[in-house]
């Protein structure tokens, strides 16, 4: 094996555990719409990032290299897609409203996976950081991808059970609206580190 295997599970949970745009909007999720109809939400970020990071280690992640207008292009797509999201998780303001709301489906928290800076940065820095040698082989992939699908999946559930947990405390209206603007909030101020960086 020439992965560094302990330090790869360390900043995987690292990476995994702290708020960011998956997290925040998972956590929203699970107060708003509760654990069983944010499942599919929580299984396109999970299983959405883990393909993102087996494809960027095949090498795919050089097209960045290559055109690099890209990036710019791809940042303040997600940035404006995040913002849309906080907009929205704002209006999340009524118990009585959410059968009619729909939480976010599988393909979408996939897809949003190829539109999320953090992402990218992540699934980039653990093949350059963690493999040891020039190149990169079939079983560094598989390592990679299963080191951090072992930490990535409690860490990202947290998030989801802690809504879930947090909503019967967020019975009221001004409860639960207090909560998605400071969860909007949060995802906005995550725009502004992506904008900055």
């Amino acid at each position: 094996m020439s992965v560094a295997f302990t330090a790869l599970l360390s900043y995987s949970f690292i990476n995994s555990i702290t708020p960011g745009p998956n997290n925040i909007m998972l956590a929203a999720s699970g107060v708003n719409f509760g654990l069983r109809r944010t499942l599919p939400h929580f299984a396109g970020v999970y299983l959405g990032f883990l393909l993102m990071l087996a494809i960027v280690s095949l090498g795919l992640g050089k097209i960045f290299l290559t055109f690099p207008i890209i990036q710019p292009i791809m940042k303040y797509a997600g940035s404006a897609y995040l913002l849309y999201l906080a907009y929205k998780i704002s209006q999340s303001a009524s118990l009585t409203n959410l059968s009619l709301a729909k939480p976010i489906t599988f393909i979408e928290a996939a897809l949003f996976q190829y539109i999320n800076p953090k992402a990218w940065i992540v699934a980039g820095t653990i093949p350059a950081a963690f493999v040891i040698g020039d190149g990169i082989t079939g079983t560094d992939i598989a390592y990679l991808v299963v080191g951090h699908a072992l930490v990535s999946l409690p860490s990202i559930l947290f998030w989801v059970l802690t809504g879930s947990r947090l909503s019967r405390y967020l019975s009221s209206y001004k409860s639960l609206r207090a909560f998605n603007l400071t969860m909007a909030l949060l995802l906005t101020g995550t725009v502004a580190v992506i904008l900055t960086s």
